[in-house]
C-alpha cells in the first residue's frame, strides 16, 4: 500500500471549520486510497497533527492509528487520540479526544495491465469519547461514507475521491469532503507528493474550505517509516496544518 490515515478524511478541513474530532484518512495526507493492508499484516502509526488559525491552535497528539488486514480486500481501522485546543487568549485544554473506528473494503482490484482503477469504500465512525465542552471532541457520534479510487503509473501514483459526513449536533450540518493526491517515488524509499481538497460548510452559517498539503514518506528500513506533511487553506478560514508520524509495518 502507498502509506503512504489517517490521516484520519479531512482533519485539516475539519480543524479549519469546527472543533477537532481526530484524524481520519490516509497519512500523511487527508485524502485516502482504496488499498487495504494485506491479510494478516498490521500498520501502526504514532503521530501528531494540528492546525494554526490566527492565534488559535488545535489538533491531536500523541495519537495512535492501527490498521489490520482482516481478510483479502478488507482492512479494520482504529484511531485513539489525545487532543488539544488552545483558543487565542484562553486556557489551553488537553485530554482524551474522540475515537475513530472503520473498515476499508476494496471491491475492484485490477491487474497490473488493466486500464481501470482500484476502487474501495472506507466508512468511518467517530465516537464522542472527548469532552466537547472543553473543545476536545465533537460531542456526537458522526460518520463518514466515502469512495476512493487509485491508479499507478510506474513511479507515479494518483488517488482520491470523497464522500458524505453525517455531522449531528446543534449548529452543525452534514457536509461533503473531496480530495485528490498525486505522488511520485523520487528515489528508493522516498515518496513525495501533494493533495488538494475541498469541504463544504459543516456548520450552519459556516463557509466552504479549499486547501492543499505537500508531504511524503521516507523509509528507514522495511519496518519503520517516517511520514510528514504541511499545508494551508486557500479559501474559507485561513489555517496552516501539519502532520508528523512514525509508521510500523508488520
Amino acid at each position: 500500500m502507498r502509506r503512504p490515515l489517517g490521516m484520519a478524511v479531512g482533519l485539516a478541513a475539519l480543524l479549519s471549520l469546527a472543533s477537532p474530532r481526530g484524524a481520519f484518512a490516509g497519512p500523511p495526507f487527508i485524502t485516502d486510497d482504496p488499498e487495504p493492508v494485506d491479510p494478516g499484516h498490521w500498520e501502526v502509526y504514532a503521530f501528531s497533527d494540528g492546525a494554526l488559525e490566527g492565534a488559535s491552535t488545535t489538533g491531536v497528539g500523541p495519537s495512535v492509528e492501527v490498521n489490520y488486514g482482516a481478510a483479502p480486500g478488507l482492512q479494520l481501522h482504529f484511531i485513539g487520540n489525545l487532543a488539544y485546543d488552545a483558543p487565542g487568549g484562553q486556557t489551553r485544554q488537553y485530554g482524551l479526544g474522540d475515537t475513530e473506528l472503520g473498515a476499508k473494503y476494496r471491491f475492484i482490484n485490477p491487474g497490473k495491465d488493466d486500464w481501470y482503477p482500484e476502487v474501495g469504500i472506507f466508512p468511518l465512525v467517530e465516537l464522542p469519547t472527548g469532552d466537547a465542552k472543553r473543545g476536545l471532541g465533537g460531542g456526537y457520534v458522526a460518520a463518514y461514507i466515502p469512495i476512493w479510487l487509485q491508479k499507478d503509473f510506474g513511479d507515479w501514483t494518483t488517488y482520491g475521491g470523497g464522500g458524505y459526513w453525517i455531522n449531528p449536533g446543534t449548529g452543525n450540518r452534514n457536509y461533503v469532503y473531496l480530495g485528490w493526491v498525486l505522488q511520485r517515488e523520487v528515489s528508493a524509499g522516498l515518496m513525495l507528493g501533494g493533495e488538494i481538497y475541498h469541504a463544504t460548510a459543516n456548520t450552519v452559517g459556516g463557509s466552504r474550505s479549499t486547501g492543499f498539503n505537500l508531504g511524503g514518506t521516507c523509509d528507514i528500513d522495511a519496518t519503520f517509516h517516517v511520514l510528514f506533511s504541511g499545508g494551508r487553506t486557500l479559501s474559507g478560514p485561513k489555517s496552516f496544518t501539519s502532520y508528523i508520524g512514525l509508521q510500523l509495518t508488520i
